[in-house]
């Protein structure tokens, strides 16, 4: 007999799907009857009395929100304001001033429904360790495809890497002050298949930010040009230009891999290293600052701390970020041409969520990636509970912490070295991330799995 697909009623107020029309009209009169979508928040208000709401939702003092945030429990409702990415949709670009006001245009207007969303974001690929059923196989996975290769290699590879770098200086048309360099080769979370580069050259040519900004274009050309003359030129494979970096990839040892580079040059504003009033100085002029361009120059000085945060994980957490990124790889279909605007969250962003997972954990020596890996996805599952902060570089009582935090929606992972950048604002797919995470548990390789010390805390998910 063949298997029918049963008929699915879909809720036009919040896209969720149900099996019968009575289901349907009982959700509806239940969650919906009588009620709006407040503009300011999103959120659904009686319609008799919005006036009330915004009264008591919208003018409460600086202190009371303040209050709500310090006690950082997961119980805060999602009521700040989005930016970036998170507020456009992902159909047609366009953009709103909550990621609710996003979610729900999408719903109405292009019938991005849960069953349309399940569709569009799942895409397991064959390469996926998902379908591995013991933790042995797990490990040797690992061992045989993420893990770079060591030994002389490696050496090897380091020393091209250094004669690259050392060419782009000899290239670079203006004087170089210093040189902070990130990615995931310097991090130490490349892959065998993957490795980046990030090359910030800081020079004191530029006059002053506005000059950097205006004069990047022609810099990058002209190192391009020279870049394409010298004796390296037939292993590089110059990509599109961004806006302030030249981005090429990099054959390295005896061509068996490569490197993707980008090179962006900046106004030196601070030095090589800031200290704490610096920082904190540095931290209100960003956030001050309206101009998005000046935004990312000036971000560029924090790139060192960022790199230095990850970095300092121990090798088993970095080993753990490998397979989180290698599932964030092979696990989402692709975008097409009706969800095109789509942007997952970055590889940044799943780091930092694996290391905050570990942390949880009580930062163990050693512990099983299939535990790790499945406490990783099921705080995904719950991205919306997603509220990570860490204070190394920003005091908890800082202004600038305290104005943003009170902004911010979540998920919120805070930058470690940025009180005034939301990871999770690059994205406006969490929800994907969260089903494609949930199918993903599901599979043989978290089969029968039960949290064991020191994963626990899981339990509560």
């Amino acid at each position: 007999m063949w298997g029918l697909k049963p008929k699915s009623y879909n809720c036009e107020k919040c896209g969720n799907d149900f099996v019968s029309r009575t289901a349907l009209r009982y959700h509806f009169r239940a969650k919906h009857l009588g009620k709006v979508h407040c503009q300011t928040c999103g959120t659904e208000v009686l319609r008799a009395s919005p006036q009330h709401h915004e009264k008591t939702d919208h003018e409460q003092t600086q202190t009371s929100n303040q209050e709500r945030c310090w006690n950082m429990t997961f119980q805060r409702e999602i009521k700040f304001v989005a930016m970036e990415t998170s507020t456009s949709c992902r159909m047609c670009s366009k953009q709103f001033g909550t990621v609710h006001g996003r979610e729900h245009h999408e719903k109405q207007e292009h019938h991005f429904t849960a069953s349309k969303r399940a569709q569009m974001s799942t895409g397991f690929k064959p390469e996926n360790v998902l379908e591995y059923r013991t933790p042995i196989e797990l490990e040797r996975f690992l061992e045989a495809k993420l893990r770079p290769i060591s030994g002389p290699t490696r050496l090897a590879c380091a020393s091209e890497i250094d004669r690259m770098i050392a060419l782009i200086k000899d290239s670079f048309p203006l004087s170089i002050a210093f040189v902070i360099k990130g990615g995931s080769y310097i991090k130490g979370t490349d892959t065998q298949d993957w490795s980046d580069l990030d090359i910030v050259i800081f020079s004191n040519a530029f006059e002053d930010l506005e000059d950097c900004k205006r004069r990047i274009p022609e810099v990058l050309e002209e190192l391009r040009e020279r870049l394409i003359k010298s004796s390296l030129a037939n292993r590089l494979v110059l990509q599109k230009r961004t806006p302030f970096s030249l981005r090429f990839y990099f054959k390295c040892y005896k061509d068996h891999h490569g490197h993707s580079f980008d090179v962006l040059p900046c106004y030196d504003t601070f030095g090589p290293a800031l200290s704490r009033g610096l920082k904190e100085s540095f931290y209100h002029k960003l956030y001050l600052c309206n101009d998005s361009d000046l935004i990312q120059l000036y971000t560029m000085a924090l790139l060192k701390y960022q790199v230095e945060f990850v970095k300092a994980s121990t090798e088993r957490v970095k080993d753990l970020m490998r397979l989180v990124k290698h599932w964030f790889k092979t696990s989402f279909a692709k975008p097409t041409k009706e969800n095109k605007f789509r942007r997952l969250p970055s590889s940044y962003a799943m780091e930092l969520i694996t290391i905050h997972v570990w942390e949880l954990a009580g930062k163990p020596i050693f512990f099983s990636f299939v535990q790790g890996m499945r406490a990783v996805l099921k705080l995904l599952v719950r991205y919306q509970d997603i509220c990570i902060i860490w204070h190394k570089h920003y005091r908890s009582n800082s202004t600038v912490f305290q104005k943003v935090i009170l902004k911010q929606t979540r998920p919120l992972v805070l930058d470690p070295a940025n009180p005034n950048l939301n990871i999770c604002e690059n994205s406006n797919a969490w929800d994907e991330v969260a089903h494609v995470a949930q199918q993903s548990l599901l599979k043989p390789l978290f089969n029968g799995v039960q949290a064991k010390e020191p994963w626990l805390f899981t339990n509560n998910w």
